[in-house]
């Protein structure tokens, strides 16, 4: 009992500090493919670096859940395999002790990352998803550009489908405007005009403003009835768009209170409820990956005897995480169109991979 206490507080005591160094090495990977266009936001638009930070960070912050089951079998990989290649394994094993009290740490590593990382999905994630897409509504209800792009129809500024063939982001002005509006429901218009400037509202800088027109036409149609009013000057008045309520966020910005609320829903579309149920149940199926990965770490690291260990781990992290993330995306795809449905596709991945993992526990159990 004493030589496994000590044999977990030694493996805990290597496994920790390289998880989270697997965290922070996974979190700047996947900012570098956002790298091109933070850079866009500061070269381009004038956006304050310091507000790029806060959009990393938020970012960062998105991704965390999805980061540890990554980190996890990167971790477990790695460190079983040293202990393998260092023949450590096999003084332990000569020492008396079983594989059960040998894979013990991982199995605890993988039960605190699964708690972490469910936590994490439901609140934590969803929060920092939710500020990075309010930061960035701010920035294109502020600078055009950021949300506008030239020759390119683009959704999300002020709820307004837009198209400029010139956009000057420093002097807030768009050269020949088309704007679809249908914000009043029903009664969707649709404006054309030579040129358009944006006017803040100084006391709500980026939630109110108005849109000064110049040269125009407002196009309507209601019941077969098609009605044009051109104008010489024309504001159109625009509203704050970043509404807190949870019918205004995107699924992965709802927390675990907001996704259940909205399942309960007796009035929710067929469509909706898909969404809502894929998401519940990717959030657990992701959290639940920890354990899955943690048994194929310890299987596949304590049969590893590369001598270039660290190599031959990162290798056999990434080729779980790529199969992992193609079966994943394949099964979110399958669940949100309805062709499956989410409590059975989200966990297709998981199911496969437990069987692969119960197959190299078994190898190494018998070995």
């Amino acid at each position: 009992m004493a030589r496994s206490k000590l044999l977990i507080r030694y493996v805990l005591a290597e496994m920790i500090p390289t998880f989270f160094l697997g965290v922070i090495v996974f979190v700047f990977i996947l900012l570098m493919f956002q790298a091109l266009r933070l850079t866009e936001f500061v070269l381009i638009h004038g956006v304050k670096l310091a507000t790029v930070v806060q959009m990393m960070g938020y970012l960062s912050t998105s991704f965390l859940a999805i980061l540890f089951p990554m980190s996890l079998v990167f971790t477990v990989i790695l460190t079983y395999g040293r202990l393998s290649s260092d023949s450590e394994l096999v003084a332990l094993r000569a020492s008396g002790l079983s594989m059960t009290s040998i894979a013990t740490p991982a199995f605890i590593l993988s039960t605190l990352v699964c708690l972490l990382s469910l936590q994490t999905s439901f609140h934590i994630a969803p929060w920092g998803n939710r500020q990075f897409e309010v930061l960035v509504s701010k920035l294109g209800s502020m600078k055009p550009g950021v949300t506008i792009k030239e020759g390119t129809f683009s959704e999300g500024f002020f709820d307004l489908v837009v198209y400029a063939n010139k956009v000057d982001n420093k002097r807030g002005e768009l050269h020949d405007v088309f704007i679809y509006d249908e914000r009043g429901g029903d009664s969707a218009i649709t404006v054309i005009a030579r040129e358009g400037r944006l006017v803040q509202d100084p006391e709500k800088p980026g939630h109110a403003a108005s849109l000064q027109l110049l040269d125009g036409s407002i196009h309507r149609t209601t019941d077969a009835r098609h009605t044009k009013i051109d104008f010489k000057t024309y504001d159109l008045q625009l509203f704050d768009p970043i509404n807190e309520s949870v019918s205004s966020k995107s699924p992965p910005s709802l927390s675990l209170t907001e996704i259940l609320a909205g399942l309960r829903d007796p009035e929710l579309k067929k469509d909706k409820q898909l969404e809502l149920q894929t998401e519940f149940h990717k959030r657990i199926a992701i959290g639940l990956a920890c354990l899955v990965f943690g048994m194929i770490g310890v299987g596949l690291g304590t049969v590893t005897n590369r001598r270039n260990v660290k190599a031959g781990g990162a290798v056999l992290s990434i080729g779980i995480i790529v199969a992992y993330w193609i079966l994943y995306v394949t099964s979110e795809s399958l669940a949100r169109n309805g062709t499956l449905p989410p409590w059975i596709a989200m966990w297709i991945a998981n199911f496969i991979f437990s069987i692969a993992g119960i197959f190299l526990l078994k190898r190494v159990w018998n070995s």
